[in-house]
């Protein structure tokens, strides 16, 4: 009892803190990062973890982010420790409440503002009525700015305890910057032969009325254009697994899974690997990006989201998770995320675009996406 709150606990700016629903990670210094290379990602990670287990480390364990743009630099390492507990929602303590956050004076600049975004939804829209494309995924982001220096382990605290069940994260990307989120999207693991993927499209923001909460529940699991958007990720993801597995599990209906602020479709993919040599990461890799966070086709996808979006996405919509020598792992799509640094946080929120989306639905969309770390922080849109 109260292992993995312990670690939640013991968590510190710079350390490495990863909660996912099999386990609880806390990673403190480097014993060895991932360099930033000509050679494939999974190249580099399993250097890095031989170099570990040559270095006399027994069972080492690569920890961190990699980015949207595959080509960009990832934020991985070994590191010099690292505790491990039973997951967060197995451990009873993690029922009490975190401190309320600060009060706060937060500045608030919306990247772009509501009616930009909305112009440029409608946009997309129009261009998948020329057939340009199927769906993309466009977002937005908010930089709050405050006066204080940000207390990040408080954050990771009220993420954590607020979801416990999702994965909650809070990683180093770059020297005094941590991607800190809590995520509902497991994009793939690997334990043994067994593989199991997650994916999430189609979405509704929850409501603090019950009866209007179950309506929209109910609402989204019979949204034609919700079903559509997700059947498409879905078969991406078969698609994408099918030649790594053998005996691939594939639900031909939805359920839903629920967070704190709001409601998505869910469909658990399953397959047995069919050769040991495909580590977790590789198979994330196949998979990474689905249409879920791009788009589709994909290479068009992502030129309309170059066009669109005034900013660099970063970590936001790439992957977190942990890998080992066996090839073992999890990685998650980072959504529900935020990237703190000094005083100033980032945070990021989009919304999947097909034929049938509205510009005013999709705005709203992103703003309940942003009440997750809105209410980390005791700021309002």
């Amino acid at each position: 009892m109260g292992a993995a709150t312990a670690l939640l606990d013991g968590y510190r700016t710079g350390a490495r803190f990863l909660g996912t629903p099999t386990r609880t990670l806390l990673g403190h210094g480097v014993l060895c990062e991932v360099p930033h290379d000509e050679r494939p990602l999974p190249d580099r990670v399993a250097a890095a973890l031989g170099a570990a287990r040559a270095g006399g480390h027994p069972a080492p364990v690569v920890v961190g982010a990699v980015p949207f743009d595959r080509s960009a630099p990832a934020a991985l390492a070994v590191p010099a420790t690292l505790r491990t507990a039973p997951p967060l929602a197995a451990d009873p303590l993690v029922g009490l409440p975190a401190a309320a956050p600060a009060p706060a004076a937060w500045r608030i600049r919306q990247v772009p503002a509501p009616e930009e975004y909305g112009a440029r939804v409608g946009a997309a829209v129009a261009r998948m009525w020329r057939g340009e494309l199927s769906k993309v995924v466009l977002a937005r982001t908010l930089e709050l700015d405050g006066d204080a220096p940000l207390d990040v382990p408080a954050m990771l605290q009220r993420l954590a305890r607020r979801d416990p069940s999702g994965y909650t994260f809070a990683l180093p990307t770059g020297p005094g910057r941590t991607l800190i989120g809590a995520g509902p999207e497991l994009l793939v693991s690997r334990h043994g032969r067994r593989v199991v993927a997650n994916p999430l499209a189609g979405s509704t923001p929850r409501s603090d009325d019950l009866a209007e909460d179950v309506r929209r529940a109910a609402a989204l699991l019979e949204s034609a254009k919700d079903r559509h958007e997700h059947a498409v990720v879905v078969d991406a993801v078969h698609q994408a697994l099918a030649p790594h597995c053998t005996g691939m599990s594939v639900p031909a209906v939805p359920t839903l899974v629920r967070t704190a602020t709001m409601w998505h479709l869910s469909t658990t993919v399953t397959g047995t690997l069919a050769a040991p040599d495909a580590s977790a990461l590789d198979l994330a890799l196949a998979l990474h990006p689905t249409p879920a966070v791009c788009g589709t086709p994909t290479a068009t996808a992502r030129r309309v989201i170059a066009e669109s979006e005034p900013f660099d996405r970063g970590f936001f919509t790439g992957m977190v998770g942990w890998g080992d020598a066996h090839g073992d792992g999890e990685w998650v799509v980072t959504i529900r995320c935020a990237e703190a640094e000094r005083t100033s946080l980032r945070l990021y929120a989009g919304a999947g675009v097909v034929s049938a989306s509205g510009p005013e639905a999709e705005t709203a969309e992103t703003a309940a996406t942003f009440r997750t770390f809105l209410s980390a922080v005791g700021a309002e849109l």
